[in-house]
């Protein structure tokens, strides 16, 4: 089942295991079942700390993972191939004593979090987000004794899939009950538990002494402008919700100059490790409330902790543009979805809509199509944005149909998940309905930038932080970059070249000021 290289990586993974484990296996005579069997048998035996027992779990085929001797408290229920497969490993690795690279403080305070926790997440093996939460969760049932978690492949389970009206993953449950949807960090779900910590932490963040730049966001222009700042020598902190910001949510980059090929969050933690080489002050898991000016830059974050900087750089991204219309907020996660990677097994056989004709809408129309019954294109406009390549691979599919001039109107449903959507003709005003299972929305971006509407910084119409050439705000000392902002072409790269460039400023604003 596992090819030769990748047994040559797990068994060099393999050898960091410190202490037996047992791997508990719950298969049947069914063909998923035997392929688990296989798998976790290819596996022990690469290392003699590896047992394998027998066990009757409620949902088969599952496996499980746990110290020797201890009872398991995390679970896979399905083959965790794809992209859990590196779920499986660190699961493998911390039971065997493998210690995680997480703040130690953090680590610490997981432990001490009490009460009972028993969450289920539910994915698709071709979802790049679900990792980051299977394993945030995964790590936590391994350090304190009274959390557990269990992975579930939707695909393998769809009756229960069915009965929670799971649409879109990740999807997980505490206690029975939903408890979160989409990318969760480590941090943001530890927050949500444990909400006693989050007076303590923000007065923590209140006693940090004055950055010479703090930059505000984790992307790739924010990335820049850290390392750039701080390879000047000066004292630099970077705050932010997560690392990685919308390329999280990017599956393949091939622009990139240099990289043929690589996947957004595989270069977001390159960003994020980079960061880390230069001994930036990293503050994850906070978003920010508002900017001021006091003689020293005030950032604002909602926890009610402020920080302060002698210069600031804004790199705060943009996110998915909404449609805004009726029914669109009703079944988002029921039907309305806008990453076609992570949530299109779901439609497996079904029809669905894209919207938008840019290069990502495109993009997701030849993705649904592999897996989908139908896929239906409507743009707005008269006519394509997405580059000439991507158009004709669409139009040579049989089951994509591309439709202009079609304003979309309402999101229809049943009052549970989505059954149609609605949309007027814009040529000659005739009101038209489609019968469909999902709703993918890719119509461009809005950049994040609200909580500025009230600050001294200048913002274009669109909610655009006016910069000039350098990257300078209308407030003296800070500097903004990347999507954020006026700069025209929202790329990867030039994100980058935005960030350095707002940096560089900054650093020149200190020295002249």
């Amino acid at each position: 089942m596992l090819d030769v290289n990748l047994k040559k990586q797990l068994d060099t993974y393999l050898q960091n295991i410190k202490q037996p484990i047992e791997v508990s296996v719950s298969a049947d005579s069914s063909p998923k079942g035997q392929e688990l069997k296989e798998l976790v048998t290819e596996i022990a035996g690469l290392s003699s700390q590896i047992s394998l027992v027998e066990a009757a779990n409620a949902r088969t085929p599952s496996m499980s993972v746990a110290p020797k001797g201890q009872a398991p408290r995390v679970h896979f229920a399905g083959i965790p191939m794809g992209h859990e497969f590196t779920s499986l490993v660190l699961a493998l690795l911390q039971a065997g004593g493998h210690p995680s690279k997480a703040d130690p403080a953090l680590l610490e305070q997981i432990k001490n979090i009490k009460g009972e926790f028993h969450f289920e997440t539910y994915i698709s093996l071709s979802c790049h987000n679900c990792p980051d939460v299977v394993q945030a969760l995964n790590l936590m049932a391994n350090l304190n004794p009274n959390i557990t978690h269990v992975m579930i492949d939707g695909g393998l389970f769809q009756q229960e899939v069915d009965e929670r009206q799971v649409m879109a993953v990740p999807s997980v449950y505490l206690n029975g009950e939903h408890f979160g949807q989409g990318r969760m960090t480590l941090e943001e779900i530890v927050a949500k538990i444990d909400t006693g910590a989050a007076e303590e932490k923000a007065a923590a963040l209140n006693d940090k002494d004055t950055y010479d730049v703090l930059v505000v966001g984790g992307g790739p222009a924010g990335a820049a402008a850290a390392i750039y700042a701080a390879r000047k020598g000066i004292r630099t902190g970077l705050v932010a919700e997560r690392f990685g910001g919308q390329v999280m949510d990017t599956m393949g980059i091939e622009n990139f100059i240099s990289v043929p090929y690589t996947e957004g969050p595989k270069l977001a933690a390159s960003l994020e490790a980079h960061v880390k080489e230069y001994g930036v002050d990293i503050i994850s898991g906070q978003r920010v409330a508002n900017v001021s000016r006091d003689g020293e830059v005030q950032v604002a974050l909602e926890s009610g902790a402020t920080l302060k900087s002698r210069s600031l750089v804004l790199a705060t991204g943009a996110r998915w543009r909404s449609l805004g219309v009726p029914g669109e907020a009703e079944y988002k996660t029921k039907g309305v979805a806008y990453c076609p990677h992570c949530d299109g097994p779901f439609f497996k056989g079904k029809k669905v809509a894209v919207i938008g004709g840019g290069n990502s809408g495109i993009e997701a129309a030849i993705d649904l199509a592999g897996i989908v019954e139908h896929v239906t294109v409507l743009e707005f406009a008269d006519t394509l944005r997405a580059d000439d390549v991507l158009v004709k691979k669409a139009k040579s599919l049989n089951n994509v149909d591309i439709i202009t001039n079609a304003q979309t109107t309402e999101v229809l449903g049943d009052g549970s998940k989505v059954n149609g959507l609605a949309y007027t003709d814009r040529v000659s005003g005739e009101a038209k309905k489609l019968d469909l299972a999902g709703v993918f929305v890719q119509i461009g971006l809005v950049p994040n930038t609200e909580f500025l509407k009230e600050s001294e910084i200048e913002l274009t119409r669109f909610g655009e932080v006016i910069i000039d050439a350098k990257g300078a705000t209308s407030l003296p000392g800070v500097f903004a970059a990347g999507d954020a902002t006026t700069v025209p072409y929202k790329q990867i790269v030039i994100s980058m070249g935005a960030g350095a460039t707002a940096a560089l400023s900054a650093f020149d604003y200190l020295i002249r000021s």
